[in-house]
């Protein structure tokens, strides 16, 4: 964007100078005009200095945009200009992408652009939702409490993601630190074992053979095994890329047993939130719709959003298709009835997001607090089964020798 040097009166006959960017200098001249400055010379310039490199396209972590987001509701409520408060925050921002980012879309406004035309440059650090409900507390005039309920969203919605990977993530974690020891057992500690029986000349018991002949095939083919697990890896990711493949995988998490409730319950305070976010900030419903269905973070779940747009389309109501779809509580679907019925179905959807991110908190203590005794049972039968097998035939030994 050129930048220029510019000078200028305003209406009481004060001298202005500065340097700008803008589009071109109509731009510049509309852009000072709306600020009480009439333009009487400028001069495009060059930019002295060394410019620190930033990524416009990287994708800028939620709880930056949080932050940015509250902040300048602030600032607009507190009456300051939109490009002033953006130029403060640029200037306090520590990521230099984001820095970077929010910088040009200050210009990009100085330059005679609308807040949300500028940040749809940016689809990996601004997603649909976000310029959606910018553009109508543009509209509105709210844009200020619109970025409140942005904040608060954002807030809401991360809390509950860190729920959900709490819950997956501690299993999994413990699964596969099993899964190390044991073949670190069965590489370096049972070969020992091994070593020991051979020069005993005794006959194993059954399990102690067993473990053997696996440690055998570890040292075997390890390459093949680990080969075996990063390609079934890659392959499942590939599968959940393609379009059957990632509606199949979603439908068999739902019918898993307690986190298939537990993704559903996720799935439903994320969507009722998101919704009644965007209703409230008055976006139309069959727009909201679709952005809903994106963040449904399931592709069961997103269809069954998308078949209810379709029905209200035709000029019917949102609670039906939810219930035909066979997926989402009963409950949802009659406050979601009753929400329509009394011309209440923001407030309502914002109940029913409160009640199921409560809900989704407790199940995730309950089932994490479920899960540590069948992971100790686990780990005690696994490991436990081979110390038992390798011990076997020193405790025949020492009975033969008694």
């Amino acid at each position: 964007m050129p930048q220029f040097q510019w000078e200028g009166r305003t209406s009481s006959g004060e001298t202005r100078r500065g340097v700008s960017k803008a589009v071109s200098g109509d731009a510049l001249r509309a852009a000072l005009r709306k600020e009480g400055v009439i333009l009487t010379s400028m001069q495009e310039t060059k930019e002295t200095g060394k410019k620190q490199k930033y990524n416009p396209q990287k994708k800028i972590k939620n709880v930056e945009i949080l932050l940015f987001t509250r902040q300048l509701s602030t600032m607009i409520t507190s009456g300051l200009p939109l490009v002033q408060s953006l130029e403060i925050l640029a200037n306090q921002i520590e990521d230099m992408d984001f820095r970077g980012i929010v910088k040009e879309i200050k210009e990009k406004i100085e330059g005679g652009a609308r807040f949300a035309d500028a940040l749809r440059d940016y689809p990996k650090c601004f997603d649909e939702l976000f310029i959606n409900l910018v553009v109508a507390g543009e509209e509105g005039g709210l844009l200020d409490s619109v970025l409140q309920r942005l904040a608060i969203y954002i807030e809401k919605t991360e809390k509950l993601k860190k729920k959900v990977k709490s819950a997956m993530i501690y299993p999994v974690a413990i699964i596969v630190v099993a899964f190390v020891v044991v073949i670190v057992l069965l590489l370096f500690v049972i070969p020992v074992f091994e070593k020991m029986f051979k020069e005993m000349g005794a006959e194993l018991p059954a399990p102690t053979q067993i473990v053997i002949n696996l440690s055998q095939m570890v040292q075997s083919y390890w390459y093949i095994i680990i080969g075996g697990v990063v390609g079934l890896v890659l392959a499942l990711r590939y599968y959940y890329k393609t379009e059957s493949g990632h509606r199949n995988i979603d439908r068999i998490i739902l019918k898993l047993p307690l986190f298939g409730l537990l993704t559903i319950k996720a799935s439903v305070a994320r969507v009722t939130r998101t919704l009644a976010t965007l209703l409230m900030s008055g976006v139309a419903i069959l727009e909201s719709m679709i952005i809903v269905a994106k963040v449904a973070g399931n592709k069961i779940v997103e269809e069954a959003l998308l078949v209810a747009r379709s029905r209200i389309s035709e000029g019917r109501t949102m609670a039906e298709p939810l219930e035909q779809a066979g997926i989402f509580p009963p409950m949802v679907v009659q406050m979601v009835q009753v929400g329509e019925s009394t011309g209440a179905l923001d407030s309502m959807l914002n109940k029913i997001a409160d009640f199921y991110e409560d809900d989704v908190d407790t199940m995730v203590g309950n089932l994490t607090a479920m899960m540590e005794p069948m992971i100790m049972v686990f780990l005690g039968v696994v490991l436990g089964g081979l110390i038992i097998a390798m011990y076997l035939p020193i405790f025949k030994l020492g009975q033969a020798v008694g």
